[in-house]
């Protein structure tokens, strides 16, 4: 059987074969919405399949988006991802995901092997301030968005969501219940890097801190971001004699943890320890008790992020503010906190 081409479907539609481009393309021009019926008509008809690969040739681009996580195994990232993907469905576009598992080189590689394959953009949550993802995007001169983190070295669109206002929200809110300080479980020596957000949770505790009159100096604990490091973290912290009495959590996985490691010990929460994390992964209400915690509105993120990857129109240059978007972030209060 011959294959079907774009001429049949326009011979059958009674159109163009750049009309047919434009309804198949959805653009760059519109078509009547008469026409277009015509032409989807012909298309289901016949049977026809656009060839992806040669509209990428004509075109440079695929209906490929790009995306690097460190951890799709983490409930955030692998909630973004969904959002990211959601997002780009709505756009015509389907998502490739790499994995760096915070290593600066294997970041490189999935930046080399998606602009390698003329993804339309490339969404990046990079694991860190990494010289070689900055090279390789500059080499490439890629269509590139920063998605939940900023990293010093790489000067991309980004957009984020505030980290350090959020965490002031949590501090203070477990202040507010009478604590005589709040401790912070934070992240180890090698995440305290201008633009991480966890270090920009560390740096709203401090704030709240401060703010309210009361010491920092040994009240922040150093854990991995994930739940298994954090619930070790918490077995030492809390089995101690100086067990604080209120502890925010830089991630809520590092909370869900440390809230393990709290029911091990006999420890109730929250009448002998409050707790509070960031985030709101979906799991963040199934954890006993459910946890207080820092939500962003990760799909307007991800539809933001998308927006800007595919739209020159909205990667506009100039100022630090036009290049920078920021969502606000919202306390969610459930029981772990001591509300009820």
């Amino acid at each position: 059987m011959p294959k079907v081409t774009r001429d049949d479907v326009a011979r059958l539609a009674g159109t163009s074969t750049a009309v047919v481009s434009y309804v198949i393309n959805n653009g760059p021009r519109p078509v009547a919405p008469a026409t277009r019926e015509r032409v989807l008509a012909a298309v289901k008809q016949l049977g026809y399949r656009p060839d992806r690969v040669a509209q990428a040739m004509a075109s440079r681009r695929t209906d490929l988006i790009g995306l690097i996580v460190p951890d799709a195994r983490q409930p955030f990232f692998a909630e973004m991802a969904h959002a990211v993907e959601q997002a780009a469905s709505e756009r015509g576009k389907m998502v490739l995901v790499g994995n760096s598992d915070y290593h600066d080189d294997r970041e490189a590689h999935y930046l080399r092997a998606f602009l390698g394959m003329r993804v339309a953009g490339l969404i990046l949550i990079s694991q860190g301030p990494s010289e070689h993802a900055a090279t390789e995007i500059d080499a490439w001169d890629a269509r590139v968005v920063l998605l939940h983190r900023r990293p010093e070295a790489i000067d991309d669109v980004a957009v984020v969501t505030d980290d350090i206002g959020g965490a002031r929200l949590a501090t203070r809110h477990l202040l507010e219940h009478g604590h005589p300080y709040v401790a912070c479980l934070g992240g180890t020596e090698g995440t305290a890097v201008l633009g991480d957000p966890v270090t920009d949770h560390v740096e709203g505790w401090r704030r709240a801190m401060r703010e309210s009159g009361r010491p920092t100096d040994g009240r922040l604990f150093p854990a991995g971001y994930n739940r298994y490091d954090a619930y070790q973290a918490g077995l030492s912290l809390l089995s101690g004699a100086k067990r604080p009495p209120a502890i925010v959590c830089a991630t809520d996985d590092q909370a869900i943890g440390l809230l393990r490691a709290a029911r091990e010990l006999h420890i109730d929460v929250p009448s002998q320890l409050a707790v509070a994390g960031f985030d709101d992964v979906q799991e963040a209400a199934l954890t006993d008790p459910p946890l207080t915690t820092v939500a962003s509105d990760r799909q307007a993120m991800a539809r933001a992020a998308v927006d800007l990857v595919l739209d020159d129109s909205r990667r506009a240059a100039g100022s630090q503010r036009e290049r920078l978007r920021q969502f606000p972030s919202r306390l969610v209060v459930r029981r772990s906190c001591g509300c009820v």
